[in-house]
């Protein structure tokens, strides 16, 4: 007799629906698997035999081929354990088929004593069945709330096979009612991971302007200065003023953490923006994904979140110019001879770097002991291009004695700069939040028609749209190209990030003043500059 069983695997971010068929024959017992199975599914002829036995059901004593089809297609994981105990149930005759059957799709791995763990990928399995017409979706009870925040499926959790005649003769005695609302509000209130607020700051007012910019327009971000600047914290604390996730992008971001196997039965759900800092010893595969079967790297692991690069040229260049096709497209397309696959990476890079190799270029208390062909060396490590796709270049000094001791918090001049400067420093990361939420709702609104949600991911026909310069803003951009000798690529960035200055600015349209700060914000525009006068320098004086 054979049966027919319903389920899936995962390639990249898409799961591929899967009919595992079982045949039973005279011939000598034992158990054969064909399907282009990987190393993990051709064990589970073990794990089936013994979870069925401890589970108080009897193995059949005939010849049996499980055929994973379509047969072109590689299949990976141990997700396929359970329905291949389930067609082997249904063909020997200790489960009998319902007319539900055909509408079910099963996933999960069995163990020797016959439980059920969870698997990975789960919540792409899940749209998949939702998107094949399945009604009905079994899975770990461990893997159920995840499973269960896909709406228009029922989701069915068994601890272990023992439950499997049960669930053939009462199905909907494992049906528990899920609030996929009450799941979300919960993990919004859980304690994230510490973050640094914007109040305990000491001074760096330009950074912090910068980072509500780029909080605010999705912008990337790279911070230049000395050891000890505070470049790093400023970073930590840039997770206190992101807008918060809506539901659609936290079942994006939940996919690709499922797919890495980085949720679990107590986080089925991924409700706050990621921030992932890589050390700058990884590899290509590790920031921008790979392998044998290719799975989501740094970048896609930052999905809607931050990508923190610190010590930024300390990493390998060629590590880094592989994100310059993520950065422009927000995906990464992976190729490789079996597979070709893609993961979402629309993620804000935000670097830091220091000046020089000592650290100390510019710095006003200690010297720098570098050469100009050290320095040189040093700055080319980022390539043009690279830099092109980077929309805020920002120094970060050293804080004074008087920031340094909180001096420049007494008043000891009440005059109205001085009451500004303290209101800064005060100024809470809830705050900037709130500014950063507003500018963000403009956006939504603009771009409601469009499948963007954010000023740094408008594309070139909305650029002419909405970031038109008047006549005064037309001649400050003809002067900074100029100037600057930016790219077409660069000019486009320069009016994404005036467009996001004129948004927290609650102003209709960009103003000469906005354009000026965003020209501003190109401090390796015009280190480049500088170095090319330096290398050239007949070609400055011409």
């Amino acid at each position: 007799m054979i049966s027919h069983v319903h389920t899936g695997t995962v390639e990249g971010m898409t799961g591929i629906p899967v009919t595992v068929e079982v045949d039973l024959a005279n011939g000598l017992p034992g158990l054969t698997i064909v399907g282009l199975p990987d190393t993990a599914i051709s064990e589970a002829k073990e794990r089936i035999k013994a979870g069925i036995k401890n589970s108080g059901f009897e193995v059949p004593l005939k010849k049996v081929v499980f055929n994973l089809a379509p047969a072109d297609i590689r299949k990976e994981g141990t997700g396929f354990d359970l329905p291949m105990t389930v067609g082997l149930l249904l063909s020997s005759g200790t489960l009998q088929a319902t007319e539900d059957t055909d509408k079910t799709c099963f996933i999960g791995e069995v163990s020797l004593a016959g439980d059920l763990r969870r698997v990975h990928g789960v919540l792409s399995l899940a749209i998949m069945a939702k998107e094949q017409g399945f009604t009905r979706l079994v899975v770990p009870e461990d893997n159920r709330d995840e499973a269960a925040l896909v709406e228009g499926i029922d989701v069915f959790g068994l601890k272990s096979l023992k439950d499997l005649p049960l669930f053939f003769l009462h199905p909907h005695s494992f049906l528990k009612p899920i609030n996929r609302h009450a799941i979300m509000e919960r993990l919004e209130t859980e304690q994230t991971d510490t973050f640094v607020d914007m109040k305990d700051i000491k001074g760096q007012h330009t950074a912090k302007r910068a980072l509500e910019i780029s909080a605010a327009g999705g912008h990337n971000m790279l911070m230049i200065g000395p050891p000890g600047s505070g470049k790093s914290l400023l970073a930590k604390a840039f997770s206190g003023i992101l807008p918060p996730l809506t539901f659609d992008e936290m079942l994006e971001v939940s996919q690709v953490y499922s797919v890495s196997g980085l949720l679990n039965q107590h986080k089925t759900l991924v409700a706050h923006r990621p921030f992932r800092s890589p050390h700058h010893s990884a590899s290509i595969p590790g920031i921008i994904g790979g392998g044998s079967h290719p799975k989501p790297g740094e970048i896609s692991l930052a999905h809607r979140g931050v990508l923190f690069l610190d010590e930024f040229v300390e990493f390998p260049r060629h590590v880094l110019e592989v994100l310059r096709q993520p950065l422009e497209d927000g995906n990464v397309s992976i190729s490789r001879a079996r597979h070709n696959v893609s993961f979402p990476a629309k993620s804000i890079l935000l670097a830091a770097m220091n000046p020089c190799p000592c650290g100390f270029r510019g710095d006003a208390s200690k010297q720098c002991t570098d050469t100009d062909h050290q320095i040189q060396r040093y700055v080319s490590k980022l390539s043009g291009p690279l830099l092109d796709r980077i929309d805020l270049h920002i120094e970060v000094p050293r804080l004074s004695d008087e920031e340094l001791l909180n001096l420049s918090n007494r008043n000891f001049n009440p005059t109205k700069e001085s009451e500004n400067t303290n209101e800064k420093n005060r100024e809470t990361s809830t705050a900037i939040r709130n500014r950063v939420i507003k500018a963000r709702k403009l956006q939504t609104q603009r771009f409601s028609d469009q499948p963007i949600t954010c000023n740094a991911e408008m594309p070139p026909h909305l650029i002419k749209t909405y970031c038109q310069l008047d006549e005064a803003g037309t001649n400050v951009m003809k002067h900074a190209l100029q100037q600057l000798q930016l790219s077409a690529r660069a000019y486009d960035r320069i009016l994404r990030l005036s467009r996001t200055i004129a948004d927290l600015a609650n102003a209709e349209h960009i103003e000469t003043n906005h354009l000026a700060e965003a020209l501003q914000y190109r401090a390796m525009d015009r280190l480049y500059k500088l170095n090319q006068e330096q290398k050239h320098p007949q070609r400055s004086i011409a």
